[in-house]
């Protein structure tokens, strides 16, 4: 066990008013950098609070690795970012054993995963075998080579970015994978004004260079213990479950238990970013969408977020 695993043991849960605080203080900063995507970077801390990866598709040039930087600048944790191509290896993401000439031992040379923020950029460029080095990575926070297992830091979160304008130059996610990612958003471009912002502020030196950490690795440790004590009722579970079903009815492939597991942790983390400690099913419907499109599959081409629309119209609160 690493000492950042060590240390986390010993990190005390903050109170959820101090979780929104520590959004808020973070969300103010990396827009100090990025504008105009306000309801992405909280996108972000929802899957960084909750435990969970997140997965950005959209057109190259829109600021998806320098928001993931300025997430990771801004609670002081360490960022790698992978630049997913056609020829990379597995070895290449998650390290490989190298001997040593000189002490004629073998010595472990960590990959990329080894940072508390990971971009994987284009994962979609590499193929199937690399992009499954991810898999264990993401599910079990740590690296098996050889034999030897290692863990990865903690907060150890994964934005990976999805190139869609080349299909015929990428790999499809295997469903498998996209699973293991709680959420999927688009940035899109900004409009006008934001871009016009934009410009004026990188006109000159780019303000990552000046932005400094206002939380630090502990501090997201501790907000994600307290995103796990955010009581969810029964009736939220059961409303929860009556929309899994629904999509089960509606697609080929329905949201799985694991679908509906992420969308109660991405819940508790809304309710925590407001300052509750409890989940409403405002918090769900608020989730749902960029929990759930991404894991559902219909025979017909119907987009996921169609079949996620047609269950909240079909599941009523109760």
């Amino acid at each position: 066990m690493t000492d950042a695993h060590a240390e986390s043991d010993l990190d005390p849960a903050l109170s959820v008013e101090s979780v929104a605080d520590l959004a808020v203080r973070i969300s103010d900063n990396v827009e100090q950098v990025i504008v105009g995507h306000h309801d992405a970077i909280e996108d972000i801390l929802v899957a960084l609070f909750a435990r969970g990866h997140l997965l950005l598709e959209d057109v190259p040039g829109v600021g998806k690795t320098m928001l993931a930087r300025a997430i990771a600048t801004s609670i002081d944790a360490s960022f790698k970012r992978v630049q997913f191509t056609p020829d990379l290896l597995p070895s290449d993401v998650t390290g490989v054993n190298v001997f040593n000439q000189q002490t004629r031992e073998f010595e472990f040379r960590q990959g990329p995963v080894f940072a508390n923020v990971v971009l994987g950029d284009e994962i979609n460029r590499a193929p199937p075998k690399t992009q499954a080095a991810l898999l264990e990575v993401m599910e079990e926070l740590q690296v098996t080579v050889d034999g030897t297992t290692r863990r990865v830091p903690d907060p150890f979160t994964v934005i990976a970015t999805q190139n869609d304008v080349e299909p015929d130059r990428t790999y499809d996610l295997p469903l498998a994978e996209l699973d293991r990612f709680m959420k999927k958003i688009h940035l899109g471009y900004p409009s006008v004004a934001d871009e016009a912002e934009l410009l004026g502020r990188v006109s000159g030196h780019h303000p990552i260079e000046s932005l400094s950490a206002v939380a630090t690795a502990s501090d997201v440790r501790r907000a994600r213990e307290a995103v796990v004590g955010v009581t969810v009722s029964e009736p939220v579970r059961a409303y929860v479950s009556r929309l899994a079903a629904s999509t089960r009815e509606y697609a080929h492939l329905g949201v799985s238990p694991r679908g509906s597991i992420a969308l109660i942790r991405a819940s508790q983390a809304r309710a925590a970013l407001d300052a509750r400690d409890f989940v409403v099913p405002d918090d769900v419907q608020r989730e749902i969408q960029s929990v759930w499109a991404h894991r559902i599959r219909t025979s017909d081409g119907t987009p996921g977020a169609t079949i996620v629309e047609r269950a909240l119209d079909d599941i009523e609160v109760e």
